[in-house]
Parts: structure tokens; C-alpha cells; sequence
């Protein structure tokens, strides 16, 4: 008898492989963290934009990802079921580089970007979302940059309309823009569906510790969380960062224990084959394994 009925739960459970579409009211309890993943390796989310899957392990465990690749390739499920197998932990960007949310006129069209974020409906990632294989929805990169936007910034009330999308959707899902949460906290209105703002730090931002202080404060006074990390590739004006600069400057951002995840921009094998980089990008990935996982939710 047990075997018949645990055959016909399995039935049950594999029929559902749809993502929920519920109700923007709908969450999980107030500081709700999910399991990790299984063989998660530890500490802060910590990695490069774009790493290769592969690179997924004890230097790196943790992208941000173009999942509209994915999608183009068929292979969602798969890169996701690889991440998790390699201890990895993904922020996903599902609508793309901006040229494909922009209207005839260049400025940011809202309307767009939902469409290029409906053509995940039907993929069936919720599990990894559960159990915290995905662990942020990358809304938006620099909606403060008004040349991003035909000379139009995109206005932090439209920002939290998109996570509120996003929500409807994935309820579950943490939410993240890629602009300092100074820029958010322009907005008199209360952050309820964004999660994350995202501070990310080069040598024309000043001294790093001040960098770190002032984006906490502003993440704080909005009730954001914060994810942050460097530009090593154009990040010493312009020029790759040295290692030494990588070491000095990343040490500083990870002196706070606030931040979520710290992904620095971004993977290139050429660079990182630099001598003293991946070094320098190891020494940080040991004081990113000193600090707790903890939610990007906020």
C-alpha cells in the first residue's frame, strides 16, 4: 500500500511544474530565508557578471547572469540544475540589455520590459527560487543614467512598479536594481516589492570605506537591502583594476557586514589570467566566506 501511495503523490507533484501567478500580496513571512542549496560552498554569494558555470566552486559561487541566453538556447533548466550541483548561487537578469525595453523615442518603456519578463512564465524555476539556488531577479541595470534612457532617467516609483511585476509573478523571488540606493532614496514613496539596491564601487567614487558607509546608510534609510562589489575591468579609471587595488579596495566593501552578495563586474578570462588577479580575487573570496548567507529580500 505505501508504495501505491507514494507513487501517486509523485504523480500529483509532477503534474504542477507551472510558476505560480498570484497576487501581489502574496509572501512568504517577513524575514523568511530560504534553504540553501544543496552543496552551497559557503559564505557571501560571491562572484564575476557572466562567469561560465564551470567557473562555479571555491573561488567563485556566485553570477549574474543574461538568462534570456538561456532561454535562446533552451537551456534554463539545465544552467540552473549545473549552478546548484556546483554549490553556485545565480542573480538572473530575465529581460535582457536594454535596446530590448526601449521605445521609439530611446526612453525606457515599462510596458516592454514586462513583455520581455512574461517569456519566463512558463519556465518552471520556482524550486530553485525555494531553495535559494536563485537568489535575486536583476530588475533593471542604471535607471539613474539618464544617457542609458534617451536623456529620460528611469524614476524610482517606476523601479518598484517593476518589482511589484516581478512579484505578481515570483512572489518569492528577491528583487534588485543596479543603481545606488542614493538615487532610490531620492523617492518620498516606500519601497515595498523592491528588495535590493546595488552599490558597485570604482577608484571615481573616492575612498572605498566612505563608498561603503554612505550606500549601507542609504539602503538602510529605505529599508533596501544591498548588494555590492567592484569594477575590476574599467574600475581605476577607466583601466582594469590592479591587484592590489582589488585587494584594498574589496577588503573595504567587505568590512561591512550589511551587503547581501558582492559580484564584481565582470568574468574575462584574458584578465583574469593577469598575474595577481585571481589571487587578489581569492583573497577576497575568503573574507566573502567569513560573512553569513543571508537573504537579498529585504
Amino acid at each position: 500500500m505505501l508504495p501505491l501511495i507514494a507513487a501517486f503523490l509523485l504523480i500529483l507533484t509532477a503534474c504542477d511544474t507551472r510558476d505560480p501567478i498570484t497576487g501581489p500580496d502574496v509572501f512568504p513571512p517577513p524575514g523568511t530565508t530560504p534553504p540553501l542549496a544543496i552543496r552551497y560552498s559557503g559564505g557571501m554569494p560571491y562572484g564575476l557578471f557572466v562567469l561560465p558555470t564551470a567557473e562555479l566552486g571555491s573561488d567563485f559561487n556566485a553570477t549574474m547572469v543574461n538568462a534570456r541566453v538561456w532561454l535562446r538556447r533552451g537551456s534554463v533548466l539545465t544552467e540552473l540544475a549545473a549552478a546548484k550541483a556546483r554549490g553556485g548561487k545565480v542573480i538572473m537578469n530575465l529581460t535582457g540589455g536594454r535596446l530590448k525595453y526601449l521605445d521609439e523615442d530611446g526612453h525606457f518603456s515599462l510596458t516592454k520590459w514586462k513583455h520581455a519578463a512574461d517569456a519566463f512564465r512558463t519556465i518552471a524555476f520556482t524550486s530553485y527560487i525555494t531553495d535559494g539556488t536563485i537568489i535575486a531577479h536583476y530588475l533593471i541595470d542604471e535607471p539613474n543614467d539618464a544617457t542609458n534612457w534617451g536623456g529620460v532617467p528611469v524614476p524610482p516609483a517606476t523601479v518598484e512598479e517593476m518589482a511589484r511585476y516581478s512579484k505578481q509573478i515570483w512572489p518569492s523571488m528577491a528583487t534588485v536594481a543596479r543603481t545606488e540606493p542614493t538615487y532610490l532614496a531620492q523617492w518620498s514613496g516606500s519601497f515595498r516589492y523592491l528588495d535590493a539596491a546595488w552599490a558597485q564601487y570604482a577608484a571615481r567614487k573616492g575612498d572605498p570605506v566612505d563608498f561603503i558607509k554612505r550606500n549601507v546608510t542609504d539602503a538602510q534609510r529605505k529599508g533596501l537591502a544591498l548588494v555590492t562589489g567592484l569594477n575590476i575591468l574599467m574600475g581605476d579609471f577607466r583601466e582594469p583594476m590592479s591587484p592590489s587595488m582589488i585587494k584594498s579596495a574589496g577588503s573595504a566593501l567587505l568590512s561591512s557586514s550589511y551587503p547581501c552578495a558582492f559580484i564584481s563586474w565582470q568574468y574575462d578570462a584574458d584578465y583574469l589570467a593577469t598575474p595577481g588577479v585571481r589571487d587578489a580575487l581569492r583573497y577576497l573570496r575568503g573574507k566573502a566566506l567569513q560573512r553569513t548567507y543571508k537573504s537579498c529580500r529585504s
